[in-house]
């Protein structure tokens, strides 16, 4: 099993969703998505093993980008929407 440490599994990069620019916050969200995945699949191989499946389906794609929204929404209002 080639798994990913315990010590490298977060949920939040950085430790805060705090960011300066909308642009850093949409990366934050891919971040906090892609943490996610391997916080649910921590086994590479496994992971790494199901992409054929989902890299061509149409609807797995639509669903992961929903869930980087969805981050990239509670990011935005953590920052106010970057409003000054």
């Amino acid at each position: 099993m080639n798994r990913v440490p315990d010590s490298e599994l977060t949920l939040v990069p950085g430790g805060t969703l705090i960011t300066a620019t909308a642009e850093e916050g949409r990366a934050l969200a891919l971040a906090i998505a892609r943490h996610t995945i391997h916080n649910i699949q921590p086994d590479l191989d496994v992971l790494v093993a199901g992409r054929p499946q989902y890299a061509t389906d149409p609807q797995a794609l639509m669903r992961a980008g929903h869930v980087v929204a969805v981050e990239f929404a509670t990011i935005a209002a953590a920052n106010n929407y970057w409003r000054a």
